[in-house]
């Protein structure tokens, strides 16, 4: 009987029209790298696919402590809703720490505490993206805010990502032509690519974006991962009116708790955020932001990134000596003072993505350009991701990926 009923529900349910999607979420792509990932856990793989942060930097132990304390001290609250703002004292650290590191004029009230940057990027196309807009991306760039702004279905403009920063020329020339909405950027080794904008291209950017009316936000998970150079201001923060500053916990912390940041200095587009955030979730995990506060009152933090940076550096070195040995001259790649990643090109002509089947034969994975560009495909360029593999593993994932190239 019960295999019956199961049968005549199948029935039902087959028989049922096609349920018809929004345009929205039709014209916005998969993640590409979330869907390689599904396929890359058979443990003979070696992945350079993934954007993950090596697991031995997660201070357990740490974090254990940090929400037993939390919980002994402020009980209940941490199971209750919250404020959609965030926790205040931990809003409170996070403007002490850009006051004091970066000297920027930021206030608790210019934060909002985000599920990682990522819905950061969800809210800012919410709040400021009609159908047609045009948003201004690097060229490569960073598939997940692709992804974001994709759901609101603007027009993508893109200007060339050079060495030392995004072409002046192209830019000048792009925002000339076009009523340009919104520009993102993550000036500090960037994603994909590993690149950081130099001091002179950030002053002349700023200089070029300060004579139009443009939301610009500057993306930073990496910014405190740099193992070699010095730090560098920013290019809007502190400077340009509609400036909007992302920041996250899940490349120095742990990625898993979700916990991120915006900051903007424009009180008008914090409400917009902020209304849109009571939206979509409410708050953000408040368990998760009373033990991250915790854990950076009680933890030297600071001491706590400079091993990662260190582990990062030496993971970094082992992969550019290993393509350097097993490359062939005809591949050139990006040498990042920080950060997660290094950009791959072939030689032109080649695929990256006809490349891929042959790479996961040697049993080693990377992430093809393609889903770096909102209009080109076959590309000859390819991400690789050192930070969740030993020296050891990198120089033997290179080794295969070299013997195909």
């Amino acid at each position: 009987m019960a295999v019956l009923q199961s049968y005549n529900l199948r029935k039902q349910f087959h028989s049922l029209r096609p349920m018809k999607y929004s345009d929205r979420i039709l014209n916005t792509p998969s993640s590409f790298i979330r869907d390689i990932l599904k396929v890359l856990d058979a443990p003979d793989i070696i992945s350079f696919a993934g954007g993950l942060p090596n697991p031995v930097s997660f201070p357990i132990d740490a974090l254990k402590n940090a929400i037993d304390e939390a919980i002994r001290k402020n009980g209940s609250k941490l199971f209750q809703y919250a404020t959609t703002e965030g926790y205040l004292p931990l809003r409170e650290l996070i403007a002490e720490k850009y006051r004091k590191k970066f000297g920027l004029d930021v206030k608790p009230e210019d934060i909002l505490i985000t599920n990682g940057s990522q819905q950061a990027l969800e809210l800012i196309g919410k709040v400021l993206l009609n159908k047609g807009d045009k948003v201004l991306m690097e060229e490569p760039g960073y598939l997940g805010a692709i992804q974001a702004f994709s759901l609101c279905e603007p027009d993508f403009l893109s200007v060339t990502l050079e060495e030392d920063g995004l072409s002046l020329e192209k830019l000048e020339e792009v925002l000339k032509n076009n009523p340009v909405k919104l520009i993102y950027t993550v000036p500090n080794f960037q994603n994909p690519t590993g690149l950081t904008y130099s001091m002179e291209k950030r002053k002349a950017i700023r200089e070029l974006v300060s004579k139009y009316d443009i939301a610009f936000i500057e993306d930073d998970p990496y910014g405190e991962l740099r193992f070699r150079g010095e730090s560098l201001p920013y290019i809007g923060a502190g400077y340009l009116e509609n400036s909007i500053l992302l920041g996250s916990f899940s490349k120095t912390v742990t990625p898993g708790m979700r916990l991120g940041f915006l900051i903007t200095r424009n009180a008008q587009l914090m409400r917009y955020l902020v209304t849109a955030k009571q939206g979509s979730d409410l708050h953000t995990n408040i368990f998760t932001q009373y033990a991250i506060h915790e854990y950076l009152m009680s933890n030297p933090y600071e001491e706590h990134v400079r091993k990662i940076v260190e582990l990062y550096r030496t993971q970094a070195d082992s992969m550019l000596d290993a393509m350097n040995r097993y490359f062939p001259e005809t591949v050139s790649y990006t040498r990042p003072k920080g950060g997660m990643f290094i950009w791959a090109t072939l030689p032109e002509g080649q695929s990256a993505l006809e490349l891929f089947p042959k790479a996961m034969e040697q049993k080693v994975a990377f992430v093809p350009g393609d889903p770096f560009y909102v209009s080109k495909r076959n590309v000859n360029t390819l991400r690789l991701n050192y930070t969740n593999a030993t020296p050891e593993i990198i120089t033997e994932g290179i080794r295969r990926l070299g013997s195909i190239l």
